[in-house]
């Protein structure tokens, strides 16, 4: 494939991104963002949530195409998934973009990646799967497919030393852009809960299906915590509208409780919060780097937990980041069937009612985002514009 030599300090053109879900959409549009304060012309297209649109992507899909979790569940959605991917490839190759940045979901991504880097289209993989916590043979399977990945967390790059890929660390962009310190009585006052004694917000995730797994234990486990602290208040932020209409379904089903879906104010409604109970993900992080005591929640569909403990597919000890980064157990995990109201509620009781653990955790989780902190997005731009330079370099030989 001809691709006409662009020098490197005079980059211009198409960069294409595949984003999966509301993290990777976070991520895409602040590497959007450091990419233009260097080459403000430069055009985005692919697969995107909203925040990247807003960024002034052309979105080919929406990123909730992408959405789906756990192996059964992939495997059920392949035929649609194998489509996308054919006629995302066939219209990559027409626009024939500088560079293809797969963001996180690495499941789509790679084969993605694969089939562009034979066909010669520079390659880059942002976020690295999570091959420290399980599967940590697929590093041969990412070297294989992409030419560079962009790793969120310092430990990282090790797991591809012995490997033809370069991996490199730019940092996590939520240590840059949460502060240090965020005032809880004003982020409750902004959700009309001031007077509240206590408030605890639920995160069942962004994905649909996550959703559904999670959202009933969780407002099981608010039933509980309102007959043993009266007065508190729930906040539950939704990623879409449709999930803020379920959410809402699914709360008049328990009456007793108060408790506020809310669009769009995650990072507030943690602040808000005396304890977060969060699905596993980059909520957990968010959490951390907020700085409020949580109860992890991580619950797959049946035949997929048997298949990851089977196969003996795990490998850390952790499943939530607070706890993979201090390589301890800082905060509670709780998986599959301690996934339920009454377990939940305990582990919230606990926090609750032990301010030294509260007052320590604080301590952990401040060290934690001040060893974070970089100018993330900005470092994996660079690494992105270089990466351009150094392939139209190689092409142009």
């Amino acid at each position: 494939m001809q691709r006409n030599p662009v020098p490197t300090g005079e980059i211009c053109g198409l960069i294409a991104l595949v984003a999966g879900e509301a993290s990777g959409d976070q991520l895409g549009a602040a590497l959007m963002r450091a990419i233009r304060v260097h080459q403000p012309d430069m055009r985005f297209a692919g697969i995107g949530g909203p925040l990247m649109k807003a960024e002034g992507m052309d979105s080919w899909w929406d990123s909730s195409v992408l959405s789906v979790m756990g192996l059964v569940e992939v495997i059920s959605h392949l035929p649609r998934l194998l489509k996308l991917r054919r006629q995302l490839v066939a219209r990559l190759f027409s626009a024939s973009p500088d560079v293809f940045i797969g963001i996180d979901a690495p499941d789509f991504n790679l084969g993605v990646e694969k089939i562009l880097k034979a066909g010669k289209i520079p390659v880059i993989h942002y976020v690295s799967p999570t091959v420290w916590a399980w599967r940590p043979g697929r590093v041969v399977t990412i070297a294989v497919a992409t030419e560079r990945v962009l790793c969120l967390f310092p430990f990282e790059p090790d797991y591809y030393k012995d490997q033809d890929v370069v991996a490199e660390y730019t940092g996590h962009p939520l240590a840059d852009e949460i502060p240090f310190d965020i005032d809880k009585m004003q982020a409750r006052v902004e959700f009309g809960i001031g007077n509240a004694p206590h408030c605890v917000t639920l995160l069942p995730g962004s994905r649909s299906a996550e959703v559904s797994k999670l959202s009933k234990p969780m407002l099981d486990a608010a039933d509980v915590l309102t007959q043993r602290y009266p007065g508190m208040c729930f906040l539950m932020p939704a990623a879409s509208p449709e999930i803020g209409e379920y959410l809402n379904a699914e709360i008049r089903k328990h009456p007793a409780i108060n408790c506020l879906v809310v669009s769009g104010s995650a990072k507030q409604s943690m602040a808000a919060a005396d304890v977060v109970i969060c699905a596993s993900g980059t909520a957990t992080l968010e959490t951390m780097l907020v700085n409020r005591p949580m109860v992890v929640c991580y619950r797959l569909a049946g035949l997929s937990y048997l298949i990851i403990k089977w196969f003996n597919l795990l490998k850390s000890r952790f499943f939530s980041l607070p706890n993979i980064l201090a390589s301890e157990h800082l905060v509670i995990e709780l998986l599959q069937k301690d996934v339920n109201g009454k377990r939940i509620a305990d582990e919230v009781c606990r926090w609750m009612d032990d301010p030294e653990s509260r007052e320590v955790l604080y301590q952990r989780f401040d060290l934690l985002h001040r060893e974070l902190k970089t100018d993330a997005a900005a470092s994996a731009a660079r690494a992105v514009l270089n990466h351009i330079g150094m392939a139209h370099d190689n092409i142009s030989d």
